[in-house]
């Protein structure tokens, strides 16, 4: 259990220092400037730290520390509930800046600045941990040493399947994300939390379970068994178009490319009513010829 402990200090330390980042960042730079560069930067190293280290003990941890994937998926559960009260509205996440630029909720240069923050804080992330590893702190890291000059592709499924599971793993977390975005954080973290574990949980086993481009990139495209190809149909083409169908379904349409609802009706809030200006209408033609017969009559008189 001591590699372990240390796995769970490095954690602590990752995000300690990301949210320092995060927090100086915010004093020095303008709103947007944090917004679309340093807190996607900060998200981006904080979540390829923890899940590089958290791929570690899935690999060597059954065999090499004797716990189980319950340990594993609890974990998994904590860390993705600590990034969301921790990121402060980063995604870290491609698809997920996308499909903002999509419903218009950003323009392209944040959308693109989003994205090269994305890529830097995956690649520092990356380069970070790998330095971590090499001070072999605890057999578990001794082990990956080992291991990581041949490391072998994630993908455990025809490329077909795989992408298909990519794509529908992405599909039910934009789903999600769509439903709870407008909703309270106490309620989106941990909704948020257990999507994600769950899906890790069931995809896991074919093709890793990442359904975020820039983490797949840094992870496991320099591993042998896939061309680079490959690894862009499952980990690039999967989750957009995942993503792309869940936006289609629940709003109908892309606000960005086509503003006409393609699957839902918009019925009108507000109701002419047509039947009772009609029983009016009909209503006052008697009265007004009682009114004239009356006129009528009395010169009569």
């Amino acid at each position: 259990m001591a590699g372990l402990n240390v796995s769970i200090a490095f954690f602590f330390l990752v995000v300690g220092v990301c949210q320092a980042l995060r927090r100086l960042s915010k004093r020095l730079l303008s709103p947007r400037a944090y917004g679309c560069l340093a807190r996607e930067l900060a998200g981006s190293l904080q979540l390829c730290m923890s899940c590089l280290e958290l791929r570690m003990l899935v690999e060597i941890g059954p065999w090499g520390g004797g716990f189980g994937p319950d340990m594993v998926l609890t974990l998994l559960f904590l860390l993705f509930a600590v990034h969301g009260a921790s990121f402060d509205g980063a995604s870290a996440n491609p698809t997920i800046s996308l499909q903002e630029f999509l419903l218009l909720e950003s323009n392209l240069a944040e959308t693109a600045a989003k994205l090269l923050a994305q890529g830097a804080g995956m690649g520092t992330g990356w380069a970070v941990t790998k330095l971590y590893w090499s001070w072999e702190l605890t057999n578990f890291h001794f082990i990956q040493n080992l291991i990581a000059s041949e490391c072998s592709s994630s993908i455990h499924t025809p490329l077909h399947h795989a992408a298909f599971v990519e794509g529908t793993c992405s599909f039910l977390l934009h789903l999600v994300l769509l439903k709870l975005r407008l909703g309270h954080p106490m309620c989106q973290v941990p909704a948020l939390a257990v999507t994600v574990t769950f899906l890790t949980y069931i995809a896991g086993p074919f093709t890793g379970a990442f359904f975020n481009p820039a983490l797949a990139t840094v992870t496991t495209f320099h591993c042998s068994g896939n061309s680079f190809w490959d690894y862009i149909q499952v980990y690039w083409l999967g989750p957009l178009a995942g993503m792309l169908a869940a936006l289609l379904l629940y709003q109908g349409n892309i606000p960005r490319l086509f503003q006409k609802n393609l699957l839902y009706s918009q019925k009108s809030k507000y109701k002419i009513p047509k039947a009772r200006v009609a029983v009016h209408v009909e209503g006052d033609e008697p009265r007004r010829k009682r009114k004239g017969e009356k006129s009528n009559s009395e010169p009569r008189a």
